[in-house]
């Protein structure tokens, strides 16, 4: 089995495409007006419009209530994305700190609530730890 992609959905797809181009720098492909691809070399984000919602049951998905997941991209330097980003993200939750477990972090929310975080191994146990992924 290959996890294939994580999808968010969302009442405004324009906006989350536009947040998801800077923040990852890669151009989004839209096969349809109301879905995205960010097509990455280790794992895809989808964005849907909230209309693309209901092909899967009526109230399978609500745009914009998620406050369980959060969505990890690994980054060279989490400082220097931080300086890049500053402007362009609203609602900033943790700015670079070095978590317990290795890693370099720093959180915020997209334009829907959802926990962005950008992370970088910087101990010697978690550069292994992600060595060969």
């Amino acid at each position: 089995m290959n996890f294939a992609s994580i999808r968010i959905i969302t009442d405004d797809i324009d906006r989350l495409v536009e947040f998801y181009e800077q923040v990852t720098g890669v151009t989004a492909e839209r096969p349809a007006p109301v879905f995205a691809e960010f097509v990455m070399p280790t794992c895809t984000l989808a964005i849907g419009h909230s209309k693309t919602a209901q092909l899967f049951g009526a109230d399978a998905v609500v745009a914009g209530s998620n406050r369980t997941v959060i969505m990890e991209f690994r980054v060279d330097d989490v400082e220097a994305e931080y300086a890049r980003l500053k402007p362009a993200v609203e609602d900033w939750v943790q700015e670079p700190t070095t978590m317990p477990w290795g890693n370099r972090s720093m959180l915020f929310r997209d334009p829907d609530g959802n926990l962005v975080n950008l992370f970088q191994p910087v101990t010697e146990d978690a550069m292994k730890r992600f060595a060969g992924r």
